[in-house]
């Protein structure tokens, strides 16, 4: 591998850190709640709040990380995503008023909702046309590696809390590993927030953004060395042929083409969070013991789902940029609407073990490699340039938004309308994606950013 190519990779990476965080701060949540609910005898609705209290944090970090990294640059606020995920997860492991905890959890959100936004949008403006798909499908691998994770930590810092093994220090260490082992589960966070802040220093700022913002000469260089001179050139040509073609100001995002890229973005991010992917993440535990599996067993089957989410991830990046994103959206969201559907129906038939298992892992098979990754493809490349980071912002604040319902209502259509009725209302959201994407979605494999820009305006 030539040594820019080398170098593409590892800022990747890096940046990529910001889906692990995601991921992980999404995920642990699901070994913490059945504890928190019994320490602080919480009803269904404050259950319910609890998880989506980092939602509203969500959409305040969506809110101004689009126009702060407008402004200032994408990679000072990823720095500033990585420092909130550090200070939340010290905070909230310490913690002991539960008004504390929710104002954590919101923080935590926060940093989650920059990085949401921020990392896709960095690796697609830094990566070559050719392979930026996958380049931008790494943030979505991070984002389940960052779930799996998650999931092996609660289980084994939950085994550890059971078996009450060794410790160094029963004054501070009991507390958070054993007694209230909910507390070390989200404290383990830090070592990779602290990862996040110290390499961030090491990536470049997108040249897109430095050439947009008069820093030709910065762009120049470092579009040649993350590409090499020859293709270096030729991005740089069509980044300053492209450069003022639409104006930067918030009401191009409401007017003529745009306007639509925006609205069919927005409805993607929403329907992937209607799928129910994050009932599943968050609730797995309590799902799987629903149908008669004990504490212990759930976390283990969720530690297979979620190594199930990480490894399917990888047929979209092997495909994304051969196959195409309108093929792998129109496969995924037909399989999983069949999946969610066969899961209600072992939940209504009273069917456990291996074939319900199967079909929340099919679900997952088909959501890791189409509505997962797709929706921050398809997001950070269909918008130009001038408008993009709010553009992005937008359509993720509706993610979150879609997300925070999903959340907040789950809890309440689990005991309301039974987990069979919640899982066929998922599979109809999925199915609805599908037609929609038929309908909508035009392929952008190959293209490079201002190709898809002229298409756009012209």
């Amino acid at each position: 591998m030539t040594n820019h190519k080398t170098f593409l990779l590892l800022i990747t990476m890096i940046a990529a850190l910001g889906g692990f965080l995601f991921g992980f701060d999404m995920a642990v949540v699901s070994g913490i709640i059945e504890p928190l609910k019994l320490q602080y005898n919480l009803s269904s609705a404050q259950e319910g709040w609890f998880v989506s209290s980092a939602l509203l944090g969500c959409i305040v970090g969506v809110a101004f990380s689009g126009y702060l990294s407008d402004k200032i640059g994408r990679k000072i606020v990823l720095f500033i995503a990585a420092f909130l995920f550090f200070i939340s997860a010290i905070g909230f492991a310490i913690s002991t008023d539960y008004a504390l905890l929710i104002f954590f959890r919101i923080l935590a959100g926060v940093g989650v909702g920059v990085a949401s936004n921020i990392s896709p949008l960095y690796i697609s403006e830094m990566s070559p046309a050719k392979n930026r798909g996958s380049l931008v499908t790494y943030y979505q691998l991070a984002l389940t590696i960052g779930i799996l994770m998650a999931y092996v930590s609660n289980y084994f810092l939950q085994g550890h809390a059971t078996s009450s093994g060794l410790i160094n220090n029963p004054s501070v260490m009991d507390w958070l590993f054993v007694s209230e082992v909910w507390r070390g589960m989200f404290l383990v966070g830090v070592i990779p927030a602290v990862l996040f802040c110290i390499l961030i220093f090491f990536v470049p700022e997108s040249p897109r953004w430095l050439l947009q913002n008069g820093k030709a000469e910065q762009a120049k260089t470092i579009l040649f060395r993350i590409h090499g001179a020859q293709e270096g050139a030729v991005e740089l040509a069509g980044m300053n042929m492209a450069k003022s073609q639409v104006a930067g100001s918030i009401t191009a995002l409401f007017s003529g083409p745009v306007k639509k890229v925006l609205i069919l973005v927005m409805v993607l991010t929403a329907m992937a969070q209607f799928s129910g992917i994050n009932g599943v993440i968050f609730y797995g535990p309590t799902i799987l013991k629903s149908a008669g599996f004990v504490t212990n067993d759930a976390l283990l089957y969720q530690m297979i789902l979620g190594t199930a989410n990480v490894l399917f991830t990888f047929i979209a990046i092997w495909k994304v940029d051969s196959w195409g994103r309108r093929p792998l959206y129109l496969t995924g969201s037909l399989i999983a609407a069949i999946a969610l559907a066969l899961t209600g129906i072992c939940f209504m038939l009273g069917i456990k073990g291996l074939a319900l298992v199967s079909c929340i892992i099919a679900f997952l098979f088909a959501f890791a490699f189409s509505l997962g990754p797709l929706k921050f493809v398809v997001a950070t490349e269909l918008f130009p340039t001038a408008v993009r980071g709010r553009a992005l912002s937008i359509c993720i604040m509706t993610m979150w938004i879609a997300d925070w319902f999903v959340n907040l209502l789950f809890p309440v259509m689990r005991d309301g309308l039974g987990i069979p009725g919640t899982f066929f209302i998922f599979a109809f959201f999925c199915l609805f994606t599908f037609f929609y994407v038929k309908r909508n979605l035009r392929e952008t494999k190959g293209q490079s950013l201002e190709e898809i820009e002229q298409e756009l305006i012209h």
